[in-house]
Protein backbone atom coordinates (compact mmCIF):
# COMPACT_ATOMS: atom_id res chain seq x y z
CA UNK A 1 0.00 0.00 0.00
CA UNK A 2 1.06 3.52 -1.16
CA UNK A 3 1.86 5.71 1.95
CA UNK A 4 0.41 8.73 -0.04
CA UNK A 5 -2.83 9.23 1.49
CA UNK A 6 -6.05 9.06 -0.53
CA UNK A 7 -8.02 11.21 1.85
CA UNK A 8 -6.78 14.59 3.38
CA UNK A 9 -7.82 15.15 7.19
CA UNK A 10 -9.66 18.67 7.04
CA UNK A 11 -11.92 18.71 10.15
CA UNK A 12 -11.58 17.08 13.58
CA UNK A 13 -7.81 17.18 13.88
CA UNK A 14 -7.52 17.26 17.98
CA UNK A 15 -10.47 14.66 18.44
CA UNK A 16 -9.38 11.82 19.97
CA UNK A 17 -6.98 9.57 18.86
CA UNK A 18 -8.04 5.88 18.36
CA UNK A 19 -4.70 3.35 17.90
CA UNK A 20 -5.07 0.17 15.31
CA UNK A 21 -2.83 -1.82 14.09
CA UNK A 22 -2.51 -1.76 9.92
CA UNK A 23 -0.40 -4.78 8.35
CA UNK A 24 0.98 -5.28 11.47
CA UNK A 25 2.38 -1.71 11.99
CA UNK A 26 0.52 0.53 14.80
CA UNK A 27 -1.48 3.49 13.44
CA UNK A 28 -3.47 6.25 14.89
CA UNK A 29 -6.70 7.54 13.68
CA UNK A 30 -9.64 9.96 15.57
CA UNK A 31 -12.29 9.34 17.29
CA UNK A 32 -15.32 9.50 14.35
CA UNK A 33 -13.67 7.85 12.27
CA UNK A 34 -14.89 4.55 10.09
CA UNK A 35 -11.97 2.20 9.08
CA UNK A 36 -12.31 3.60 5.63
CA UNK A 37 -11.46 7.35 6.98
CA UNK A 38 -8.71 5.96 9.04
CA UNK A 39 -6.92 3.85 6.87
CA UNK A 40 -7.24 6.32 3.61
CA UNK A 41 -6.10 8.76 5.37
CA UNK A 42 -2.50 7.25 5.73
CA UNK A 43 -2.98 5.15 2.27
CA UNK A 44 -4.35 4.90 -1.20
CA UNK A 45 -6.50 1.93 -0.76
CA UNK A 46 -8.08 -0.50 1.51
CA UNK A 47 -7.17 -3.55 -0.24
CA UNK A 48 -6.56 -5.40 -3.31
CA UNK A 49 -8.67 -7.17 -5.22
CA UNK A 50 -8.31 -10.89 -5.01
CA UNK A 51 -9.13 -11.05 -8.71
CA UNK A 52 -6.34 -9.07 -10.16
CA UNK A 53 -4.27 -8.27 -7.19
CA UNK A 54 -5.45 -4.07 -8.16
CA UNK A 55 -5.62 -1.85 -5.52
CA UNK A 56 -8.95 -0.95 -4.33
CA UNK A 57 -10.34 2.20 -2.43
CA UNK A 58 -13.93 1.59 -2.37
CA UNK A 59 -16.84 2.24 -5.09
CA UNK A 60 -20.06 3.43 -3.42
CA UNK A 61 -19.11 4.41 0.01
CA UNK A 62 -22.47 4.02 1.78
CA UNK A 63 -22.23 -0.13 2.27
CA UNK A 64 -23.98 -1.29 -0.48
CA UNK A 65 -21.69 -3.00 -2.66
CA UNK A 66 -18.72 -5.12 -1.14
CA UNK A 67 -15.81 -3.13 -2.82
CA UNK A 68 -14.36 -1.93 0.60
CA UNK A 69 -14.25 -5.04 2.95
CA UNK A 70 -11.26 -5.34 4.69
CA UNK A 71 -9.63 -8.33 6.11
CA UNK A 72 -9.15 -8.62 10.45
CA UNK A 73 -6.01 -9.95 12.34
CA UNK A 74 -8.65 -12.68 12.95
CA UNK A 75 -9.50 -13.30 9.60
CA UNK A 76 -13.02 -11.63 9.67
CA UNK A 77 -14.10 -9.14 6.61
CA UNK A 78 -15.60 -5.83 7.64
CA UNK A 79 -17.05 -3.10 5.34
CA UNK A 80 -14.78 -0.18 5.92
CA UNK A 81 -17.12 2.42 4.86
CA UNK A 82 -19.77 1.90 7.32
CA UNK A 83 -17.55 0.23 10.65
CA UNK A 84 -16.61 2.49 13.46
CA UNK A 85 -12.77 2.37 14.27
CA UNK A 86 -12.64 1.41 17.60
CA UNK A 87 -8.87 0.98 19.73
CA UNK A 88 -7.28 -1.67 19.02
CA UNK A 89 -8.79 -3.28 15.74
CA UNK A 90 -6.30 -4.49 13.70
CA UNK A 91 -6.48 -4.78 9.75
CA UNK A 92 -4.67 -6.26 6.73
CA UNK A 93 -4.79 -4.51 3.28
CA UNK A 94 -2.96 -7.25 1.19
CA UNK A 95 -3.67 -10.70 0.97
CA UNK A 96 -2.80 -12.72 4.37
CA UNK A 97 -2.22 -16.36 3.17
CA UNK A 98 -2.48 -18.69 5.50
CA UNK A 99 -0.46 -21.56 6.35
CA UNK A 100 -1.54 -24.95 7.84
CA UNK A 101 0.19 -27.24 10.27
CA UNK A 102 0.09 -30.90 10.36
Amino acid sequence: MSRQALFKRRYRRDEEAIPFLLNGLPEIGRRGDTVMTAILSLGSSLRRTEFTGENRAGFCLIGACQDCFVMTADGSRVRACSTALKPGMAFFTTTMERVEHD
